[in-house]
């Protein structure tokens, strides 16, 4: 099963790996590699994780504060949010309407 990104989540993702990249040359690199090591899990047992609200799940990165939040489709994972786990909780929902 293929894993879509939202727009949305495309932005956030290139936001992160500035972000960090600007704390610490490099560190973007590592947020980056950290989430392509969660993707093959996710491809196949995309239901293995946790539910975060109604049909949405959350993978949880292990190193940076971030999740994953996303729906299981037909024939794909779509990816609504990469959101940071200490703030603006819940700004996402409206993305799933």
């Amino acid at each position: 099963m293929r894993v879509i990104f939202s727009p949305e989540a495309r932005a956030e993702f290139d936001e992160a790996i500035q972000y960090y990249d600007q704390q610490r040359q490099g560190l973007g690199d590592e947020l980056r590699a950290e989430i392509r090591e969660f993707l093959p899990r996710l491809q196949r047992s995309p239901l293995t994780f946790p539910v975060e609200r109604g049909d949405i799940r959350r993978l949880i990165l292990a190193r940076f504060p971030y999740k994953l939040l996303y729906s299981v489709e037909t024939d794909h994972v779509y990816v609504i949010a990469l959101a940071h786990r200490r703030r603006a909780p819940g700004y996402w929902v409206d993305r799933t309407e």
